[in-house]
């Protein structure tokens, strides 16, 4: 179990006292019991313990939340009576989140940590595909789905699927709002294609989408992604632009990005396009590895800074600007001036990114609104410091709680609403594009401003893509700060 406090407990001795006793009362008052990830039945008393200690310790809005006041419980039966009131670890902790709907949209517990941490390391079951689902024109349920992504080296990619592909049924059953999770989320489906009609006219009203018989299988397979997707050279009359499709902040592909960097430095890039459009955030460390990628000539300076909760002032944290990292040296561009293309799925690192650094060079943000993303977390297990070492055996539970907020410099957060692009253009599945293509809707609007030919923004309002649970990566939306950037600073004491 953790040391943290609560109730008037302040010092070492007596939380050593609290503990005997009120393990004491854990065991002859626990109510309920359920199976762990190894069907071995474990009290939920004993996870909920864990679960209120590590929200006390490190949410960010612990104070905002009564149950996690420190004078909460004044005795050990108070505290055992409270944690027994809720039948699982999931009810506990949903109960203390802050405004789940408007404010913490993002906070989760883990049942099983070990899969989780393989998905942070972008491990996951996967057939290289990820969708954007449209309502059909002149309907209120049915749905069509489009490719908006195929992964490098996957089954997909194998088979010779390309983005912009549209099909509306699943295994022959035509999609609808309320079954595509069910039809998408399983481990092998059929994808039944379709065509899109646009009957020779700009309105969408009287737009079709006509089903085929082409059909393709697909099963998922342990995949990891490289989020480097695409990085090219653009020759523009003499100019280099460098493009860079990037969609995640994972720290195991740190070289890659370098890499990428290297490539664009070698080509003498004068322009570059950052195409953070499906990336949902991770890192906050590789955020600001990219920054100083981007840049070079502000080494040193605070490029974002992390501010937590009352009691963990102390752990508050500045990242620098800065020309190495883990003995490499960083390849920079020294640019001025940065393109970076957004859809409503960009977030939280990739927020960082534009927030940060905005406050030193010109930003111009072509796309849509991003996701208003401005929390930080941390995931935290079942130990004495809360870190991923000496964890409670007896169960697999963790928590990724929000822990900090994340500004810039100037002390200026991402909006909730979001980012407001300087080129609005949203994703339509009328011209979808290639990545990298110049034709591409938000490729072609950053090549024209770059070329001088001014700014043209496209409104497709009537298809922005339904919110789905299909791709979900993990912590979507999130930005996570890595165990040992923060946990050393903790204070349990």
């Amino acid at each position: 179990m953790s040391d943290v406090y609560f109730g008037n407990f302040k010092t070492r001795k007596q939380m050593r006292l609290l503990k005997i006793g009120l393990l004491c009362i854990l065991t002859l008052a626990i109510t309920s019991c359920f199976d762990d990830q190894d069907d071995n039945a474990i009290s939920a008393s004993e996870i909920n313990d864990f679960v209120w200690k590590g929200m006390n310790a490190v949410y960010l809005y612990k104070f905002e939340v009564p149950d996690l006041a420190n004078n909460r419980f004044a005795t050990n039966e108070e505290y055992g009576s409270y944690l027994n009131s809720f039948s699982s670890p999931e009810t506990l902790f949903e109960s203390l989140i802050y405004e789940r709907e408007t404010i913490d949209r993002f906070s989760v517990i883990i049942p099983n940590y070990i899969e989780f941490e393989q998905l942070l390391a972008g491990t996951s079951l996967s057939n290289g595909l990820e969708f954007n689902f449209y309502l059909k024109p002149g309907s209120s349920t049915e749905v069509f789905g489009i490719i908006r992504l195929v992964l490098n080296n996957s089954i997909a990619s194998d088979l010779g699927l390309q983005r912009g592909q549209i099909f509306d049924a699943v295994n022959g059953t035509d999609l609808t709002a309320t079954n595509l999770n069910n039809l998408l989320n399983q481990d092998s489906y059929t994808l039944n294609f379709a065509t899109y009609n646009d009957n020779g006219t700009e309105t969408v009203t009287d737009d079709i989408i006509e089903s085929s018989t082409e059909t393709v299988d697909l099963t998922k397979q342990p995949y990891t992604e490289n989020p480097v997707h695409q990085a090219n050279i653009i020759d523009l009359g003499g100019e280099n632009v460098g493009y860079l499709v990037y969609n995640g902040f994972n720290r195991n592909f740190d070289n890659d990005l370098n890499a990428a960097f290297a490539q664009f430095q070698a080509n003498n890039v004068q322009h570059l396009v950052l195409d953070l459009r499906y990336n949902p955030g991770g890192s906050v460390n590789t955020a600001s590895l990219l920054g100083s990628m981007v840049t070079g000539q502000f080494t040193g300076d605070i490029y974002s800074k992390l501010v937590y909760n009352e009691d963990q002032q102390a752990s508050n944290t500045n990242f620098n600007f800065v020309n190495n990292f883990d003995g490499n040296t960083i390849n920079n561009l020294n640019l001025s001036k940065v393109y970076v293309l957004t859809t409503s799925r960009s977030a939280s690192a990739s927020e960082l990114v534009i927030n940060s650094l905005s406050a030193y060079i010109d930003v111009v943000q072509i796309g849509d609104e991003t996701t208003g993303k401005t929390q930080a977390s941390i995931t935290i297990y079942d130990s004495p410091n809360l870190r991923p070492e000496n964890i409670n055996p007896s169960h697999t539970y963790a928590m990724q709680p929000l822990v900090a907020n994340s500004i810039n410099v100037n002390d200026v957060a991402v909006p909730s609403t979001g980012l407001t692009p300087d080129i609005s253009i949203i994703e339509s599945p009328r011209n979808f594009g290639m990545l990298g293509d110049l034709n591409e809707p938000l490729l072609a609007a950053a090549i024209a401003d770059i070329q001088g030919l001014g700014r043209f923004g496209l409104s497709q309002t009537d298809f922005r893509p339904i919110k789905t649970n299909v791709n979900i990566k993990p912590v979507e939306e999130g930005m996570y700060i890595e165990n040992d950037l923060f946990l050393n600073r903790l204070d349990l004491e």
